[in-house]
């Protein structure tokens, strides 16, 4: 923890950023948001994670745009793809405010109905905005009162 701390805000980013470009790999990146709003602004961690997993998350978006998506005969998909055709964005949206690791899919069933990139991206970076923040505040939080616990 010590060592991730000295890349502050932009380590917050990449770290977001390289979880949330995992497609169907879970990554550790919420533990780290939360572990980092302890140590950080909550709201700024909030901001910094928000946008590198909105950024992250085109990965699934572009290999479902190109069609190359394994994810087509899949049960999830199959459930996903006609909510992100119905509700476009706001499917997006509510699927990536969640903790949800299946948001993979839902990213890929955009790109394979040709959701105009800017759409899902700023949809998901709003999403992405309310999960991380929450993620941090509850990180600075249960911090806060585990120590006053202990004192």
């Amino acid at each position: 923890m010590e060592e991730f701390k000295e890349y502050g805000y932009l380590g917050v980013f990449l770290v977001a950023l390289l979880a949330n470009a995992t497609v169907f790999i879970p990554a550790p990146g919420l533990a780290l948001i939360l572990a980092m709003g302890a140590v950080f602004n909550p709201f700024l961690v909030g901001i910094s994670a928000g946008t590198g997993g909105a950024i992250g998350e085109l990965s699934g978006y572009l290999a479902g745009f190109s069609g190359q998506a394994i994810v087509e005969r899949s049960d999830v998909y199959t459930r996903i793809k006609p909510w992100v055709e119905k509700y476009g964005g706001w499917a997006i949206l509510v699927l990536s405010a969640i903790p949800n690791p299946l948001f993979d899919v839902a990213g890929v069933a955009a790109g394979i109905v040709k959701m105009p990139m800017r759409t899902f991206l700023f949809s998901v970076w709003i999403g992405q905005l309310i999960k991380m923040t929450l993620f941090a505040y509850a990180g600075k939080y249960s911090i806060e009162a585990l120590a006053n616990f202990i004192k």
